[in-house]
């Protein structure tokens, strides 16, 4: 196998998961529906009742939906990971995926690009969803749609990496609805996408602590202050560890001698 071979299973398995999103509009308008349901109605509904003071990366009071708007494009590639999660299981049962894991390429190289393309879709996803709120009239600053782009790489990543962990465990798709509501849900609520820390920890200090070592919620911050073109290091070196111990498990959970997959009977 030569550096040929690589290049052509990387971009074979990104343009077939850029096929799949430009062909299924109905993905395209779901993953935007909903940010912008929870942007224009509920964001509206607690402008009133959930006051915020002036904390980093902010230097004055802004509205709610100001502050909810990175946790919103978290909240777009945290559902875009557990998708990807998602296709992962139907592609194996279907059998395009297993065809893919039996060629000559090691798989945590199929992994990594399947994880590549999903990223780019998210990143994707994003971007259409902040011009959608920059017309609703909340706006960054001009470069900080610049500096947000490494932010939003090293999230996805890492919560792509989640979402192929969990693909190792399940096996069929109708389980998939139990990880929605045992993972999902409460990594997004458990998190500082809707209400900062400072309010957590004045109502209850189990959930504040469970926020401030949730790896959704240090994504979000490092997305929030890449937004305002800062750099918050300890939502990085947090994102960062957190993938890399997301991907290394994933791939062990795809191997067949060491992972769940020999556990549970092969591949399929």
């Amino acid at each position: 196998m030569n550096i040929m071979h690589y290049w052509r299973a990387l971009w074979g398995i990104v343009w077939r998961e850029l096929f799949r999103f430009v062909t299924q509009r109905e993905r395209f308008v779901s993953a935007l529906v909903r940010p912008l349901v929870w942007l224009f109605v509920f964001a509206a509904g607690f402008r009133a009742a959930l006051g915020l003071a002036i904390t980093p990366p902010y230097e004055t009071y802004i509205l709610y939906e100001v502050y909810i708007t990175p946790g919103l494009c978290g909240m777009i590639q945290l559902f875009n990971g557990m998708q990807s999660s998602l296709s992962m299981v139907y592609d194996r049962e279907m059998g395009s995926m297993r065809v893919l894991m039996v060629c000559p390429l090691p798989r945590w190289f199929l992994l990594v690009s399947k994880l590549l393309a999903g990223v780019g879709v998210s990143i994707l996803q994003v971007y259409v969803f902040l011009v959608i709120a920059w017309f609703y009239d909340i706006k960054a600053p001009w470069l900080g749609y610049a500096w947000v782009l490494p932010a939003l790489i090293l999230s996805g990543l890492m919560l792509g990496a989640l979402g192929l962990l969990l693909s190792s465990f399940i096996k069929q798709l109708e389980n998939f609805a139990g990880v929605m509501n045992f993972v999902i849900f409460p990594m997004f609520f458990m998190s500082t996408a809707l209400y900062p820390l400072w309010k957590m920890q004045e109502s209850s200090v189990w959930l504040h602590n469970l926020a401030q070592y949730n790896p959704f919620s240090q994504a979000v911050e490092l997305i929030r202050f890449a937004l305002y073109g800062q750099l918050n290091q300890y939502a990085l070196i947090y994102t960062l560890t957190a993938f890399i111990v997301f991907m290394a498990a994933a791939i062990i959970g795809y191997t067949p001698s060491k992972g769940m997959m020999v556990k549970k009977g092969g591949p399929g």
